[in-house]
């Protein structure tokens, strides 16, 4: 799949995974996200590959010359009918600036997530982030269900 950039000010979003800088993925999530606190290096390659689309968000261009990344999110997408947004976040000294809210006006937007019949996100405190966006409450929670850690019982 061709990437795609946008540009806002000296700011730039980009899908191109060649620029991601997984060090500094890695150590927001590992060590500051709440969401996925100690998440080992192996497992945070492993779910960026497994991805279908990757944002990442930068100061300068990183078409252009050496960039810092300032912000991540995922998309994982079978691009047709099912969209799960994750590890979306914006370094806390570049916060306070919308970089956000354009990263998931982005994201919304992007031609590959058109049409889905479900985008679904969690978040413990961002909801009014997201509902700028579309985003609202389950409206029949008690469809959904989940096997989290330790819960599984199923046997072959």
């Amino acid at each position: 799949m061709p990437y795609t950039v946008w540009t806002n000010g000296n700011y730039t979003i980009s899908t191109d995974r060649n620029h991601l800088d997984l060090q500094t993925i890695y150590n927001y999530l590992h060590f500051e996200s709440y969401w996925a606190k100690g998440i080992p290096m192996d497992v945070l390659e492993k779910s960026v590959a497994g991805s279908a689309l990757c944002f990442g968000i930068y100061k300068g261009n990183p078409s252009e010359s050496p960039t810092k990344q300032i912000g991540f999110a995922r998309v994982i997408s079978d691009l047709a009918t099912f969209a799960w947004l994750a590890d979306v976040f914006v370094l806390p000294e570049y916060r306070g600036q919308g970089l956000s809210k354009w990263l998931v006006g982005v994201i919304v937007q992007h031609p590959e997530l058109q049409g889905l019949r479900r985008f679904m996100l969690a978040t413990n405190d961002a909801h009014g982030l997201y509902e700028k966006y579309g985003f609202v409450p389950m409206d029949q929670p008690e469809r959904f269900m989940q096997i989290a850690p330790g819960t599984s019982v199923y046997q072959v």
